[in-house]
């Protein structure tokens, strides 16, 4: 992930609500949830939540697809992943045993490893 990438990844999570469904759709895992589902928890309005899941869309840390006349929105654990590897990147001057533990959380989401996430 590079550094203009990161900032609008920050950027979407900078608010609220859209932290919130964030950690929504990472605790569903890839099954994800339907926009309906997302607002009800969430406790805001249909509109609400649809301009928020754009944006957060748009930033690449969600994704969407179509089940019969339902919009599944399910977090993109690569891009997720990608954003703790970039704060990650320079770890502890040299001395990485200090950051082992986020490290292993980082990598847990690596695109080489995407099946530790499921």
């Amino acid at each position: 992930m590079n550094e203009r990438q990161a900032l609008i990844s920050f950027g979407a999570l900078s608010q609220e609500t859209r932290l919130q469904i964030v950690r929504m759709l990472v605790i569903a895992g890839p099954g994800g949830m339907p926009a309906g589902a997302i607002a009800e928890t969430a406790h805001v309005s249909p509109s609400n939540v649809s301009f928020h899941l754009k944006e957060l869309e748009r930033s690449g840390l969600i994704s969407q697809q179509r089940e019969s006349r339902s919009i599944i929105y399910s977090a993109n654990f690569e891009a997720l992943g990608g954003l703790i590897r970039f704060l990650m990147e320079d770890c502890c001057g040299g001395h990485p045993e200090i950051c082992a533990p986020a490290a292993a959380v980082a990598a847990c989401c690596a695109p080489t490893v995407e099946a530790k996430c499921q």
